[in-house]
């Protein structure tokens, strides 16, 4: 379990929020929305520690991420996997190099079992075809499936998924949605996804992290969000390109 307690960040003298408090449940998969500018991509960052509060703290399973030595909190930021808004696969390499690499750096696996592992994780992701394309030769949405492959080829206990439709069509980021909740179900994944995309909040989220104002603003699931009476949260909403 993830456990968010009294979070506050500020950039200078600009304040991002104050008391950001909620608990992402084991398996769950929680949506963090909000305007832009308003901390969500801060947020996540803070939760594997790759940035640190002002005040409060984020523990995994009890630990809290951000008071822990080297060694151990490389150990734990490997629990995590991420989906980059922009995919941030290397341009240089093909397709099976983007996913086999994380194998290559952080295990000692054999060139036969990191094929294998490749493989399967590619299957899942529906581009074993793609496997030797340079990454010149995919599509947007071949790109954001690459990169999915590479997050998940270490068995993450976290998934962080950044924007993960933004700049899709609407064809595609129904495939990505699916390919969530699946990697949600199949694998046992906690997932965390940052997105303005209410539709894919509809499709894949279990509870709804609002962020307003400098804080957290509401908390529920995504059921209490359809009847919520919360003005800012419906506001934000009812603007979005979907209706609930």
């Amino acid at each position: 379990m993830i456990e968010i307690k009294k979070l506050k960040k500020s950039f200078g003298n600009l304040l991002v929020w104050d008391d950001v408090t909620f608990n992402i449940e084991d398996g769950e998969t929680v949506a963090i929305i909000g305007r832009s500018g308003c901390g969500k991509s801060v947020l996540m960052k803070h939760i594997n520690a790759l940035l640190y509060p002002d005040s409060g703290e984020v523990l995994i399973d009890g630990e809290n991420i951000h008071k822990q030595e080297y060694v151990k909190l490389r150990k734990m930021r490997h629990r995590f996997g991420v989906l980059f808004q922009g995919s941030a696969l290397f341009d240089s390499i093909n397709t099976f190099e983007n996913v086999a690499f994380p194998l290559r750096y952080f295990t000692k696996q054999t060139e036969k079992d990191i094929k294998y592992n490749v493989e399967q994780a590619l299957e899942i992701v529906g581009l074993v075809e793609a496997m030797y394309k340079e990454t010149s030769e995919l599509s947007g949405g071949m790109r954001k499936r690459v990169a999915l492959a590479r997050a998940t080829i270490l068995q993450p206990d976290y998934m962080m998924y950044d924007e993960p439709t933004s700049g899709l069509d609407p064809e595609t980021s129904d495939e990505i949605n699916q390919l969530i909740m699946e990697m949600s179900n199949s694998l046992n994944i906690t997932s965390i996804v940052v997105t303005h995309d209410m539709h894919s909040v509809l499709e894949v989220a279990d509870k709804v992290a609002f962020l307003d104002h400098g804080k957290l603003s509401w908390h529920g699931s995504v059921t209490e969000m359809k009847t919520s009476t919360h003005d800012e949260l419906m506001r934000f909403v009812r603007a979005s390109e979907y209706q609930i």
